[in-house]
């Protein structure tokens, strides 16, 4: 009859790969089969991941050291190794257990590891198969980002979720020589992780500079941590981001306070993260550069196409109009042909104005008084629901100081707010003179100076028609 329900308890004790269901079902029938009043399960070791730590209430509420009640203890190995011990006390009657008892409860704490063993290396396999996932779900999506922001914030938020951390850190080198935390995924309050450093000449920087990773215990009270932040964090992993010889920088993942320290295999697998995550980020980097430099060929390729056909046959019509209004008799026609002749100055001014905007490097801010212009201009489409025709006359980038531009600037971008405030704008013209003269009252002498015009076709008042223009002048 034992051996009945024993065969049915070792079969049972099987059914489940979850290591805490196995051993509750491992101390649950060694009670029944033994008649203890109560057994509980001590892990040896409080650092073996899911199965750290876990102890099993009393079977019937009876403290296991209560009175001189009998004991029986049995070893559990996993493999060589000493898993814990289960511990069974008191029986019906006071009674001593049997050597029939122990072997039973032997036979089950075999089969126990056993099954632990199994769930380990299942346990094992799954975390390689995430690993292995995200890490080429990292893969994927830094080859598809646009930005080197986005990339380091996919690698820290994925990495962050497969190591059960409490956050994802990215840092990167100073020019100091420390490295400064510029991304940070976590989901509670970031606040104030970002723009922590480690001061150069850290044992933790050298390590990391060295290639070597470092995993810390302890993240508030190990002195290798310099960082403001490190009272908040318990366990911590950090791995330098190493690619072709460089160190791009280092992934942190860092667990609260008091949660269970990384295994040896979560530390081989997130190594492993790291050296491709490392790698995917410079091919990342590199795709993006090779855009960039398309980017680049293509608008050079379209700037002189535009300059060497476009500009040209329009000099060349114009040059033909002129020509024209020129000759005997052409009086009735001279009105049309100075329009004509308006519009084409109009174009090529317009046209140089592209050919300008292509050459500026689309991840920069613009340089030059000239292209802060366009952009003040761009801006303003939004908010006038077109954009602007925009002039330049003059080399505005080298006549126009800089304090001149700024309050030039400040003047254009009034001008605008005012224009798209103003009901019926379908037209703004906005034109830059670097070759004015200033009249008399405001230098006497004659200087030259800059005059910005903002012209725009809205309605001010009752029967206007004729749109508003607003001039500022200064001296250069």
């Amino acid at each position: 009859m034992r051996l009945t329900r024993l065969l049915e308890a070792v079969l049972d004790v099987g059914t489940d790969l979850g290591p805490r269901g196995t051993l509750r079902r491992l101390v649950d029938h060694a009670a029944e089969l033994t008649g203890a009043a109560s057994a509980a399960l001590v892990t040896a070791d409080p650092g073996q991941g899911d199965l750290a730590g876990i102890r099993t209430a009393d079977r019937d509420g009876v403290p296991e050291s209560a009175g001189t009640a009998p004991r029986l203890e049995v070893p559990i190995h996993v493999g060589e190794e000493r898993f814990g011990e289960l511990r069974l006390t008191g029986r019906p009657g006071g009674g001593p257990f049997t050597a029939e008892d122990e072997q039973l409860v032997r036979v089950l704490a075999t089969h126990a590891g056993i099954v632990i063993g199994t769930a380990r290396l299942y346990g094992t396999a799954r975390q390689r198969e995430r690993w292995i996932e995200g890490a080429a779900a990292v893969t994927t999506a830094l080859l598809t980002e646009e930005s080197a922001d986005d990339a380091l914030t996919t690698v820290a938020e994925r990495a962050r979720l497969l190591a059960d951390a409490n956050a994802g850190v990215i840092l990167q080198p100073t020019a100091e020589g420390g490295m400064e935390i510029v991304t940070a995924s976590t989901p509670e309050d970031p606040d104030g992780i970002v723009g922590a450093a480690i001061a150069p000449g850290s044992p933790v920087l050298e390590q990391l500079l060295g290639g070597e990773p470092v995993f810390v215990t302890d993240s508030a009270t190990d002195p290798r941590m310099t960082t403001h932040v490190r009272h908040r964090f318990g366990p911590s992993m950090m791995l330098p981001l190493r690619a072709n010889g460089r160190l791009i920088g280092t992934l942190a993942l860092p667990r609260r306070r008091g949660d269970r320290p990384y295994t040896d295999v979560e530390r081989l697998l997130a190594t492993q993260f790291a050296s491709q995550a490392a790698l995917a980020l410079v091919l990342a980097d590199a795709r993006r550069g090779r855009e960039r430099l398309a980017v680049y060929e293509d608008r050079d390729r379209i700037a002189r196409d535009l300059h060497d056909l476009v500009v040209q046959r329009l000099f060349a019509t114009g040059m033909m109009l002129e020509s024209t209004r020129r000759r005997p008799g052409a009086e009735d026609v001279r009105d049309v042909l100075d329009r004509a002749l308006d519009e084409l100055r109009s174009t090529v001014q317009e046209v140089r104005t592209a050919i300008f905007a292509l050459q500026q490097s689309p991840a920069g801010p613009p340089t030059g008084l000239r292209g802060r212009v366009l952009r003040e201009t761009a801006a303003a489409a939004a908010l006038l629901g077109f954009p602007p025709s925009t002039h330049f006359t003059g080399a505005v980038d080298i006549r126009v100081p800089d304090r001149v531009a700024d309050r030039l600037l400040t003047a254009l971008r009034q001008a605008l707010t005012d224009a798209a405030g103003r009901p019926g704008v379908s037209r703004v013209e906005v034109t830059v003179d670097a070759t004015t003269t200033l009249p008399d009252g405001r230098a006497p002498d004659g200087r030259d100076g800059v005059r910005l015009t903002v012209f725009d076709d809205g309605v001010t008042g009752p029967g206007d028609g004729e749109g508003t223009t607003v001039t500022w002048r200064s001296a250069l």
